[in-house]
């Protein structure tokens, strides 16, 4: 009865709202930094690339809205040496994941991330002087 009341659509006739590929990987971006204590000095920003699995076709039944689809992310950082490298590589692949649901509502079956490069504290001391 609900859908036969003037004015109101069924969830299953509804439109939808496509969020560009980038826009997510900008938001994964977002929640890397978020996730992270600090950057290294003279570090790159964390940079996002993502996939997004389309939803299948005719898998919502009747009455019901289409399921949501599934994104793919993969985060590039540089992080300080020595640390907590793994411990570091999980807050984000956590942090990433509930951001990006959170904003979008899809699904992170999978974050990868790639550790670009290692920052050392010992070669930026050398670099600002004399070390014994």
């Amino acid at each position: 009865m609900a859908a036969e009341v003037v004015g109101q659509v069924a969830p299953a006739e509804r439109g939808a709202t496509r969020i560009a590929d980038r826009v997510i990987a900008k938001i994964a971006a977002r929640a890397a930094r978020e996730a992270l204590w600090s950057l290294p000095e003279g570090a790159a920003p964390p940079h996002a690339t993502v996939s997004v699995l389309a939803r299948a076709r005719g898998s919502a039944r009747a009455g019901e809205a289409p399921a949501a689809a599934a994104a793919r992310v993969r985060i590039s950082l540089e992080l300080d040496y020595p640390s907590d490298i793994g411990g570091q590589c999980a807050a984000v692949r956590r942090h990433v994941t509930e951001r990006v649901k959170a904003l979008t509502g899809m699904e992170v079956p999978e974050v990868a991330v790639q550790v670009e490069r290692l920052h050392s504290a010992q070669a930026r001391a050398a670099a600002q002087g004399r070390t014994r």
